[in-house]
């Protein structure tokens, strides 16, 4: 665990420097790359999160079915966010990692009661609040839910080239969920509790790099146990944003 944190922290001086140079309209290319992994389990906070309203997170200590205690990312509810463009409102991203392929797991469970756009969302080619990538994961499919979308400079649009008929949360129940990049062919796909087959599917190629995230459109919930596997993007270039 403590090579994996290194790298992390690595990535996070990167990524710390080119912001520092990317307030002041200048343009900033970085040439990185190499393997990154990390892992969190919020059992040391969330220090490493910058959500879109900090009041709407917290870290809550959660009682395990075996007796243990465990410490877990908790959404309260619609954050206090407004998006520049039709989009969620409560997203949380992971400070200072920005990746191109890349594999992303978590565990998460939905708070919210049963309905049809009951959802939690993973982010991901995040690259700022107005052109980023993200799955809806909603419990009934329509075309504003139970998809992969995408955000260019306008309001979210579905690119999803599979979905389902839902996504099957359960109350009170963890759920393992995984996104998986490649952005040589532009593959998406999205797993939900069975790893082998994907839930979602999608192509797209026009966000090569970006930071990934957690939240939901409007509803609250549990994140914990997060694993990144990639690569940190070859080229990030800051155009005063």
């Amino acid at each position: 665990m403590s090579r994996l944190f290194a790298m992390g922290c690595l990535a996070f001086a990167v990524m710390v420097t080119a912001n520092a140079h990317a307030d002041d309209d200048s343009q900033l290319n970085l040439q990185v790359s190499g393997p990154i992994q990390i892992e969190e389990d919020f059992e040391s906070g969330a220090s490493r999160w910058s959500p879109t309203d900090e009041k709407k997170w917290k870290i809550t200590k959660i009682e395990t079915d075996d007796g243990g205690v465990n410490h877990v990312y908790h959404l309260l509810g619609k954050s206090d966010y407004t998006p520049p463009h039709r989009s969620p409102h409560s997203i949380s991203l992971l400070r200072g990692v920005i990746v191109g392929d890349f594999e992303l797991t978590a565990r998460v469970k939905t708070l919210q009661t049963s309905r049809a756009h009951r959802d939690m969302c993973l982010f991901f080619g995040y690259q700022n609040p107005g052109q980023f990538y993200y799955v809806h994961l909603g419990e009934r499919t329509d075309d504003h839910a139970n998809q992969v979308f995408v955000v260019d400079d306008a309001a979210r649009v579905k690119i999803s080239d599979k979905t389902n008929p839902g996504t099957p949360w359960k109350d009170d129940t963890w759920h393992t969920v995984k996104v998986v990049r490649r952005i040589a062919d532009g593959t998406i796909e999205i797993y939900f509790d069975d790893m082998d087959t994907p839930h979602m599917v999608a192509k797209d190629k026009r966000f090569q790099w970006g930071q990934i995230g957690l939240g939901s459109f409007d509803d609250l919930g549990m994140w914990d146990d997060v694993r990144l596997q990639g690569q940190l993007a070859d080229q990030i270039i800051f155009e005063g944003r």
